[in-house]
């Protein structure tokens, strides 16, 4: 069976896994997101040996699949040709337990019999040393001990445990359940218990999505996009992965194969701020414990634009070749060289969260005077660097430029200081950020400005277009109907839209011509039709955007043009930001219908 990105999360914000349509585990890493993963399949080809947990229905005709609402539980129902049905319910435990979150590194499953006698195969076989062989295993009478890379799992079970051992078909008669977690015993009854935990599961996830904040058009995809967001996190820290997985490539044989199980400072900030939109303020405020780690780190120097989950710096990429890849497309990607780039957007994307802190009354921990000026190092780096070459924000390896987006943030980075200074009765300071915020401005207007066209540029002194120089109204620099801003969005209209979707630029890179577009983007030029008073446009692509979703509400990185096929790392955070970002402001009021 060919790989494809019909596929559906589960997870607990410290573990996840993805589900294909036969139900079947393909994707998962342990003891992190970041870590060797356990069920390799996804990345190894069309038929691979091992890495994966499937159970398999004899005579199996046709197979459903939807989330429990408002949960990321996964239900798939197979029917066989002669009517016989069973069910089967995967998840990742997290619940309130003895006053805290309980969220393991495990995953329960349950199989129950719907309807006539049906006979079920089960095969679980994880994988280790990067998918390179089947994990080792040892087993007493109900449980099987998984000796994967950087962890041993300890699957326990009221199924016959020589039924999986040796993959036999045998007759389900009766609910069956699996936890497959620490390799540790199950100090209960394994059936009540993982149908208990699955229960306080369903209503933690529940109860969460009550507290959110939703527009009243599109609420379906608003909330399995802030649910597979939350699921981006890891908890433990406060960091937010790009997504869940790596080297699926930008568009097939490209090479545009990266691994984005990190934390990216730039895609982390559209994160929170669109869940702030919802009013998710739990998110935001472990995130902002995560910054606050970076920035006593960074002690007023360079920051990297990506580190792991943990804190790490060190994040050095390498190839392997223990699996085929996605589709069999190499290479298969660990690390992300990123962390060496220079990226000086990424001050302003730090200060820019962080100075909610000075206002938002409902944080536990609010800022401080002594945050503010531990962050003002950080805007004192946003100055030094505002007209510094950097890769920016679409990460060229070998094209260095002073790019308009980074400038713009580093401006935005002063601008917030002084209106925090302000606001925390520092009129000194406020003058100080004020006059640097006043310095950026006119060096980007005048460097970053193509004066024939009236428009401004990707980088200073030069002509190409980018996508990202939709965010200068966005960020505040400009205002929506600024005549510059409109003849930049009309030049990037003209140059930079294929069909309905947008390209983050069209000129060659680093590994040639691109030729998928970026969903991200297209949210972006969504946004800006609305601010240019184009509503009707801007419903019909995002209602376009809609529909090239997964069958589980989700969206990659990329899309292709010919098809719609998707391409790129998934669920990619940025896509799922930009559905919530799009349905808040071009949904109807709720004083419509109240």
């Amino acid at each position: 069976m060919t790989p494809d990105l019909e596929l559906a999360p589960i997870g607990n914000c410290a573990v996840s896994a993805l589900i294909d349509r036969r139900g079947r585990f393909v994707w998962a890493c342990a003891p992190r997101v970041d870590g060797d993963p356990v069920f390799s399949a996804l990345m190894d080809g069309s038929d691979p040996d091992h890495g994966f947990w499937d159970v398999e229905l004899e005579g199996c005709a046709s197979i459903e699949q939807a989330y429990v609402r408002n949960t990321p539980v996964l239900r798939t129902v197979m029917t066989a040709a002669d009517g016989t049905r069973i069910e089967i319910v995967d998840f990742a435990p997290r619940h309130a337990r003895h006053s805290r979150t309980y969220r393991p590194l495990a995953f329960g499953r349950i199989v129950r019999p719907l309807a006539g006698s049906p006979r079920i195969r089960v095969r679980l076989r994880p994988a280790a040393d990067w998918g390179r062989r089947r994990a080792a295993f040892t087993s007493g009478s109900n449980h099987i001990r998984y000796l994967c890379t950087d962890v041993t799992f300890r699957l326990t079970t009221d199924c016959p445990v020589s039924h999986i051992l040796n993959e036999r078909s045998f007759r389900l008669e009766r609910p069956l359940a699996f936890f497959m977690g620490p390799d540790e015993g199950y100090d209960q009854d394994v059936g009540p218990g993982v149908q208990a935990t699955l229960d306080r599961t369903v209503g933690y996830w529940q109860d969460w999505v009550r507290s959110l904040y939703l527009p009243l058009e599109w609420q379906e995809a608003v909330i399995r996009a802030a649910i597979t967001l939350k699921l981006c996190v890891y908890e433990e820290t406060g960091a937010i992965v790009a997504a869940l997985t790596t080297s699926v490539p930008e568009f097939p044989e490209s090479g545009r194969n990266w691994d984005y199980r990190y934390c990216w400072i730039r895609d982390a900030y559209y994160v929170v701020r669109a869940l702030n939109r919802l009013g998710a303020v739990d998110l935001l405020e472990n995130y902002l414990g995560y910054l606050r780690n970076l920035v006593d780190a960074s002690a007023g120097g360079h920051v990297q634009p990506v580190y792991g989950v943990g804190l790490e710096a060190d994040i050095d990429e390498r190839i392997v070749d223990s699996v085929a890849g996605y589709r069999g497309m190499r290479p298969v990607r660990v690390g992300n060289q990123a962390h060496e780039h220079l990226q000086h957007d990424v001050y302003g994307q730090i200060v820019l969260p962080l100075v909610q802190s000075f206002y938002d009354q409902r944080l536990l921990r609010p800022g401080t005077i002594d945050d503010f000026h531990a962050l003002e190092r950080v805007g004192d780096r946003a100055f030094e660097m505002h007209d510094k070459v950097d890769a920016g924000l679409w990460e060229f390896r070998t094209i260095a430029r002073v790019h308009t987006y980074s400038s713009v943030m580093c401006w935005a980075a002063c601008d917030r200081l002084g209106k925090a200074a302000d606001h925390l009765g520092l009129p000194d300071r406020a003058a100080h950020w004020r006059d640097r915020a006043a310095t950026i401005r006119a060096r980007i207007e005048t460097e970053a400005f193509v004066e024939d066209e009236g428009r401004f540029a990707a980088s200073f002194g030069n002509r190409e277009l980018d996508a990202s120089l939709l965010q200068m109204t966005d960020l505040g620099f400009l205002d929506p109907r600024d005549p510059r801003q409109l003849a930049t969005f009309d030049a990037i209209e003209r140059d930079l839209k294929k069909g309905p979707y947008l390209f983050r630029y069209v000129e060659a890179d680093d590994f040639g011509e691109p030729e998928t577009a970026f969903n991200f983007c297209t949210f972006w030029f969504i946004e800006a039709l609305h601010q240019n008073g184009r509503d009707a446009e801007a419903r019909e692509i995002f209602e376009q955007m809609l529909s090239r979703r997964t069958q589980a509400g989700l969206l990659s990185e990329d899309i292709a043009l010919e098809d719609g096929q998707l391409w790129g790392n998934y669920p990619q955070t940025y896509s799922l930001v930009g559905i919530i970002n799009c349905a808040i402001l071009l949904s109807r009021s709720w004083t419509d219908v109240r």
